[in-house]
């Protein structure tokens, strides 16, 4: 056996017996079996419909409901669990399977949260008992899921998670982290744990500023990160023409449905499909106009006084005449057909002449009148 070198600090420490397999190099640890399956096997698998907890809106799996502040996110979400924990209606109209639920409201305080209560409730005896809250909740990496799941596998039926607002219970960022990472990070283990039990989990959010012509979904605060995580994302935006909620997921039907609230009960009402009652909309503010109007008005006095899109004016004064909704004064100028003492000269059919309408994808599609 070798002497120990001179000065060596440990030459007197006695290490024992050393046994070879403490040396031998550490293996690499085997990396996670991946499995494998054919398209043969997955035509033979059947699964589960997907199941609605509001049907046509939140479906089983984490939701994303992001919308200005103070435009009225709380109110919808706390209705649809009302709704859900009591098995009724909401949206002024849309039916809810009964289940259990849980609402997360990390903005408010149980004085507020029971003066909400009230004013969507009204003169209700007894408040749903399968209806839980809780008004504090550790972040998602410390505690936050696990509360959650320990929660689903207390109740009888759970169908809906709340999580009122994301900023509250998203984990921190860590340091070496990017944006978008650390927002895929936030919405992904709700998205597992709601795949996991089959429910329905809806993440409140904020939107930011953007212009009317901005894509609604692209409103949502932060990066693609959070839309990317969770399975559907839904948006209430509000401009001139009124409140809409969009919606586009991965196993729901595209949403875009025009709603209202109503402030008495702090509701919110579907009011149909957001293009047929804008176009509706449209066309009573075409006839108000006209109504209102001291002489014939052509389609860009129209669109002005409406605020409405030019094309959009083209395309309805064209139908309305042929329905004989508004009548033609002279070339280029229309009345109500209520206000004939405007005509000065005699009222004329639509002319073959007149201009084009280009729709962007379709070409001409009727004919365009001239201003």
């Amino acid at each position: 056996m070798n002497a120990p070198l001179k000065d060596d600090p440990f030459a007197d420490i006695d290490l024992g017996p050393v046994e070879v397999d403490d040396w031998a190099p550490r293996q690499a640890e085997k990396p996670a079996r991946v499995r494998f399956s054919s398209a043969y096997r997955l035509r033979q698998k059947e699964f589960e419909p997907i199941k609605y907890v509001v049907p046509g809106y939140i479906a089983e799996g984490c939701t994303l409901l992001a919308g200005r502040p103070k435009l009225g996110k709380s109110w919808l979400v706390l209705e649809m669990g009302l709704a859900v924990a009591m098995g009724e209606s909401c949206l002024g109209g849309v039916l809810c399977e009964q289940g259990d639920v849980l609402y997360l409201a990390l903005e408010d305080n149980e004085r507020r949260l029971q003066k909400r209560m009230d004013k969507v409730l009204g003169p209700l005896a007894d408040w749903p008992e399968n209806f839980h809250y809780a008004t504090e909740c550790p972040r998602a990496n410390e505690g936050g899921i696990d509360a959650i799941r320990d929660w689903i596998r207390s109740v009888r039926y759970p169908r809906l998670i709340i999580v009122d607002v994301l900023a509250m219970f998203k984990p921190a960022r860590g340091d070496k982290e990017n944006l978008y990472e650390a927002d895929y990070h936030a919405i992904k283990g709700l998205q597992a744990l709601a795949s996991e039990y089959r429910v329905a989990i809806v993440v409140v959010h904020h939107t930011r500023k953007g212009g009317s012509d901005v894509d609604p979904f692209e409103k949502v605060s932060g990066t693609l990160g959070l839309s990317g995580a969770a399975d559907t994302t839904i948006v209430l935006d509000r401009d001139s023409n009124g409140a809409t909620i969009y919606g586009r997921g991965r196993d729901i039907e595209e949403i875009e449905s025009a709603v209202e609230f109503n402030k008495g009960d702090c509701r919110w009402f579907v009011l149909g499909q957001a293009s047929e009652v804008r176009r509706t909309d449209e066309r009573s503010a075409i006839l108000a106009t006209l109504h209102d109007a001291d002489e014939p008005m052509g389609p860009r006095e129209i669109s002005i006084a409406t605020s409405a899109d030019r094309n959009n004016i083209d395309q309805l004064l064209y139908k309305m005449m042929k329905a004989g909704e508004v009548l033609k004064a002279k070339r280029g100028r229309y009345i109500h057909p209520d206000r004939a003492d405007l005509i000065e000269t005699q009222t004329s059919p639509p002319n073959k002449n007149d201009k084009k309408i280009r729709n962007g994808e379709d070409g001409a599609v009727e004919g365009r009148v001239d201003d």
